[in-house]
């Protein structure tokens, strides 16, 4: 299922770029873009929240761990693929769009190939 409505998306520093053209239904933003590159996940995820985004793409699986998500007011989610590599990560936007239909402010979801 692909969500139907369009999500605030960032991609965390460590996701190539170029994976927003894969999600071009969705309002897709990198971090150097937002001017947030360097910042550390809490003050990221802060700064997320109060410029409206919902959901963090990235390929860091131990930010979950590190951060009170319940409390950021955005979803995390984590691509699992052999590397950061744009060719690894093309293959599991399906499984991005279908997490996006059911993802909520505080979930830490992985997406596995």
């Amino acid at each position: 299922m692909i969500c139907w409505w369009p999500m605030r998306i960032l991609l965390d520093e460590c996701v190539p770029q170029p994976l927003r053209r894969e999600l071009t239904s969705h309002d897709v933003r990198t971090i150097r873009e937002m001017g947030w590159a360097g910042k550390k996940n809490g003050e990221l995820l802060a700064l997320m929240s109060g410029a409206g985004f919902e959901v963090l793409l990235t390929v860091d699986q131990n930010l979950r761990h590190q951060q009170n998500l319940a409390a950021s007011g955005v979803a995390v989610m984590v691509l699992v693929a052999p590397s950061n590599r744009l060719v690894d990560l093309v293959p599991l936007i399906p499984g991005v769009e279908a997490a996006l239909s059911s993802i909520q402010a505080g979930d830490a979801v992985e997406v596995r190939a």
